[in-house]
């Protein structure tokens, strides 16, 4: 296999997993992923930045048949789909330097057991001269781990991103289409970035000043399209949540389902965009895309041993987990005899700082005053999602009080 010239000694090694289907054991992959490293060849010195999953190393080796030196290996992230097949790198290349960062060394000499004396450690915005070829090396922490960084490279503006960017999708593709990138990299940004919301925020600003002809990630392919791509981390961070609403339920007998079921179709008769999911075969990355947006979360279950459904009880945590900018929740479900679905869904979403809606709990099935009471939800949450509200508000009411 032969490297792609993005600019001229600029080369692209994308290393692609087609048939991946779980990241760290979790993340479902429906269109697989890559992984991306770069060739940088200045007049004077050569650097590969970041390398490949080791259970791909053969074909990244593959790529640099015909590299005969390397001076430096730039490891922008620690996590093993990027530094993996450093070690193994540096057996090919015994002379060739880790550059990193302190944090990032400190992981890679835990994580790989690779010995102080082989790094160049930098600092922000420390550049790297190659010989015509200048490496500037950018601290991007939390982005998603804390050691994360990119590297501009000035001459060719070309922007190394590492995982900012990114989109877990395999294709033959070099660079990116608009159309079949978006939702690769919504999900992405969902399932990795959106945790890290504020940092993103930061980071952006950062980035500002860049003149960028690339956004070359470690995932996925190559944006040419700078603007589209940044204004979709500017929009998913920063920007405003949508007139949506994620409804992710579970129902046992059915009961749960004809509240869902009566609250999805009155939401959309009010104007209001639902995404219905059924967490009984959840796919966390539809549910992390749907929580980009979303203004309200509604959390259906029925009571199982006195508190909610066990699915119902990881698609909260989950919300948790993603800390989505989102303004409202709810919960709506049904009992048999009793049971504290409503305060142990509560206090599993402490990072949600949104406001909490009366909840509907009935008992077994739905009556028409049951169906009233969802018919009241969905217009008060029709009616907020039109009024001026703060983005993040800070004061959240007890769920059982409401």
């Amino acid at each position: 296999m032969k490297p792609v010239e993005l600019s001229k000694n600029v080369f692209f090694q994308q290393v692609n997993h087609f048939n991946r289907r779980l990241f760290d054991s979790l993340i479902p992959l429906p269109e697989g992923t890559s992984y991306n490293s770069y060739l940088v060849k200045g007049r004077d010195k050569t650097a590969l930045l970041d390398t490949a999953d080791p259970e791909k190393r053969e074909t990244f080796f593959d790529f640099l048949k015909d590299v005969k030196s390397l001076d430096y290996v730039v490891a922008h992230h620690a996590e093993q789909d990027h530094s993996g097949s450093i070690p193994f790198v540096l057996e090919k290349y015994p002379l060739a330097k880790v550059v990193a960062n302190p944090k990032c060394k400190e992981l890679l000499m835990s994580h790989l057991q690779i010995p102080a004396e082989k790094f160049i450690e930098v600092k922000d915005y420390d550049v790297l001269d190659l010989g015509g070829k200048t490496l500037q090396f950018i601290y991007t922490p939390w982005v998603h781990w804390p050691e994360t960084m990119v590297t501009y490279l000035k001459e060719d503006r070309i922007l190394f991103s590492c995982d900012f960017f990114g989109s877990h999708l395999a294709t033959g593709a070099v660079f990116s289409e608009e159309n079949i990138v978006h939702d690769p990299m919504k999900r992405y940004y969902a399932e990795i970035m959106m945790p890290f919301r504020t940092n993103i925020k930061s980071n952006l600003e950062k980035l500002k000043g860049l003149d960028l002809a690339m956004i070359a990630p470690s995932h996925g392919p190559v944006h040419k399209n700078v603007a589209f791509v940044k204004g979709l981390y500017q929009d998913w961070a920063v920007g405003d949540t949508k007139n949506n609403v994620l409804v992710a339920y579970v129902s046992m007998h059915g009961s749960t389902a004809m509240l869902v079921n009566r609250l999805v179709s009155r939401l959309q008769e009010l104007g209001v965009a639902v995404e219905k999911l059924n967490l009984e075969q959840l796919d966390e990355g539809r549910v992390a895309m749907a929580l980009v947006d979303a203004s309200t979360i509604v959390i259906g279950t029925p009571t199982v041993l006195a508190g909610p459904h066990p699915k119902a009880v990881y698609g909260a945590y989950l919300a948790n987990a993603l800390r989505p900018k989102a303004k409202f929740v709810s919960v709506v479900g049904s009992y048999g005899w009793g049971g504290k679905a409503v305060e142990i869904i509560a206090g599993m979403i402490p990072n949600i700082k949104a406001e909490v809606l009366k909840p509907v709990m009935i008992k077994g099935r739905p009556t028409e005053a049951d169906l009233a009471q969802i018919d009241e939800l969905a217009a008060l949450i029709a009616e907020k999602h039109k009024s001026p509200a703060p983005l993040r508000p800070e004061n959240q009411a007890a769920m059982g009080a409401a």
